[in-house]
């Protein structure tokens, strides 16, 4: 059976940086970074003071969302619902649409509300049982984001929440790519959502991966692919993309922003905690291979980097073995930190700025390139360049890998 065309027709975004996508790409163009420190972490972590690139909510646009429905939304599951009203706003969907059973929801995140997660865990311990919300769970379940987003929209379609960590919001988009490709749902909407909150923060932290550098201020703790790189920076926030099968698309007179043209996950089978290079690579092979195009096609890549010693270095010797130094790359995690199972969507969101834009933003607090990840073409400003075909990388804890092939639409 011939594949099915899949393109994306709106696109939402919450992030630290800006709550709609030419907000967003505006602070990345001005080279802005969302991290801070965290006074109001202190207690959690001593004398250590700690960064994260936290989101200020549009409190009026929460309170839009009918309560019924927000009373079972963690941070989480709000930013999810945020990003999709404004990814269904754009793609133009109806309410026919959305609750004709052809339309469903996929929407991952590294855990549910991992806040109400730390509240439920204290009531239990402390015994006050009465202090927790009926609706609690539903703020706490890893699938809340997609559940909470499908309710708000009355999708009767497919839903599902597929959690790979930092990957999720990245095998979300992949897995509905291959729904609307087999022919089994007509439109998907799909991403990410995640919280930054001091819980994560200590989990990186006991893992040797959070930056601790109080000789920097916090705008320049996260350089990805830099030789003085010191650990990663947590960030927040999500991002939902509208997939739609082409001619669904086109029968309704939808603006197309681009072309899913290819996807691949994967995992490494041998280590838990490090990227690997040998898998990375395979998978983003794979994943061009999928998209029925050569490596010399591609004409940017974003990389996940995060600004760890082991994950930089793996993921540059990757894409140095497949692309050289022929191909642009740049990581947003320097600008965002590192949005952890959002990540995928957020950066999807402003690659698509990019695209529009004919604009490749390069990686923030990038001073001298790491001799470890030598061998790849990192851009030290923003520059000029037409994105027809673009490469996502996501990787995460538990050897997982996902890569999406994205490029701009064109009528056949």
């Amino acid at each position: 059976m011939e594949k099915k065309r899949v393109v994306v027709t709106g696109a939402g975004v919450v992030s630290a940086l800006g709550n709609r996508r030419d907000e967003l790409f505006d602070s990345l163009a001005a080279g802005k970074s969302a991290a801070r420190y965290m006074p109001e972490w202190q207690s959690f972590f001593g004398k250590i003071n700690i960064a994260a690139a936290p989101v200020t909510l549009d409190q009026e646009a929460v309170k839009k969302i009918d309560r019924r429905f927000r009373r079972s939304m963690g941070n989480a599951a709000l930013f999810a619902a945020l990003a999709a009203k404004q990814a269904v706003a754009e793609s133009g969907l109806d309410e026919a649409t959305l609750s004709n059973g052809r339309t469903g929801c996929v929407i991952s995140s590294t855990m549910g509300s991992s806040s109400s997660i730390v509240e439920s865990t204290a009531a239990i311990i402390e015994k006050r049982f009465d202090d927790l919300s009926a609706c609690q769970f539903f703020r706490c379940v890893s699938h809340s984001s997609s559940f909470n987003v499908a309710n708000l929209f009355g999708i009767s379609g497919v839903q599902l929440a597929p959690c790979s960590a930092c990957a999720s919001a990245l095998q979300s988009i992949g897995l509905a790519f291959e729904q609307i490709q087999s022919g089994k749902q007509d439109v998907i909407i799909a991403g990410g959502s995640d919280e930054a909150t001091p819980t994560v923060a200590g989990s990186f932290q006991q893992l040797f991966a959070l930056a601790e550098n109080e000789n920097l201020p916090a705008e320049k703790l996260s350089r990805p692919f830099d030789a003085a790189r010191c650990g990663l920076v947590c960030g927040e926030g999500a991002g939902i993309l509208i997939l739609e099968e082409y001619e669904h698309a086109l029968k309704r007179g939808a603006v197309i922003l681009a072309e899913l043209a290819g996807y691949a996950t994967n995992c490494t089978g041998a280590q838990i905690s490090q990227s690997d290079h040998v898998s990375i690579e395979q998978c983003i092979r794979l994943a061009v291979a999928d998209a029925g195009i050569n490596p010399a096609d591609i004409d940017y890549v974003s990389a996940h980097a995060t600004s760890t010693l082991a994950g930089d270095k793996e993921e540059a010797e990757a894409i140095r073995r497949v692309f050289g130094a022929a191909v642009p790359v740049s990581s947003l995690k320097g600008h965002l930190g590192h949005t952890l199972g959002a990540s995928g969507a957020i950066e999807l969101a402003a690659i698509f700025e990019m695209m529009k834009h004919d604009t490749i933003i390069s990686t923030l607090n990038l001073k001298n390139q790491a001799d470890d990840c030598k061998g790849i073409f990192l851009p030290d400003k923003p520059c000029s360049k037409p994105l027809r075909t673009v490469v996502k990388n996501c990787i995460a804890f538990g050897g997982v890998n996902a890569v999406l092939v994205l490029r701009g639409y064109q009528r056949s």
